[in-house]
């Protein structure tokens, strides 16, 4: 459709500009648009929406402003984010605190409050969650010659932030519980 002078009037867009490709634009109106729709794509931590926010070129003090404001009505909580976070890692995709709490950092997570959130964390939970993974891939693995289950099995936990001694513990209970056959030997392992 044309307007007056030939031109057509630009489309509407909700996606956040950069500050610096419009000056005209107000600031803060875009930081906010920026803010909700990071928001609405998922929890995000202060210190994400932060790093979002300067990408985009909105000057400091704006960016505080508008992220105290977030705070203050409940909408940026770095605490349940830390909550959520770990909740939702650890039982997707059965990370142990070790893993999540870089994870966390990486987020922008102060590590006294990660530590709050991590001690939280039931051992025996984790510990679970370290047999449904060894079991589950177990499966995968019952054709190769036990040094190399063990050897992969173990790799795995160690990846998923599992200490040695909770790995070579879990995989020794689960293979000598696997009707294969496995004889246990620490020494192959390592």
């Amino acid at each position: 459709m044309s307007v007056a002078g030939g031109h057509e009037p630009p489309a509407p867009t909700d996606a956040p500009r950069d500050v610096q490709q419009d000056p005209d634009a107000d600031v803060e109106s875009v930081a906010r648009t920026i803010l909700l729709n990071k928001l609405t794509d998922s929890p995000r931590s202060r210190a994400e929406l932060a790093e979002a926010l300067a990408r985009k070129h909105v000057p400091d003090d704006v960016a505080a402003r508008l992220l105290d404001r977030f705070e203050e009505v409940g909408l940026v909580d770095d605490a349940a984010f830390a909550r959520a976070w770990v909740e939702s890692r650890s039982r997707s995709k059965g990370l142990a605190t070790k893993v999540l709490a870089l994870e966390l950092r990486r987020k922008g997570i102060a590590d006294d409050l990660a530590r709050d959130v991590l001690a939280d964390v039931d051992p025996d939970a984790e510990r679970q969650a370290a047999h449904r993974l060894v079991q589950k891939k177990l499966r995968s693995l019952r054709g190769l010659d036990d040094t190399t289950r063990i050897r992969r099995l173990t790799g795995m936990l160690a990846r998923k932030g599992y200490s040695p001694q909770v790995a070579f513990d879990v995989v020794r209970e689960e293979l000598d519980a696997d009707d294969s056959g496995v004889t246990w030997d620490p020494l192959v392992s390592t």
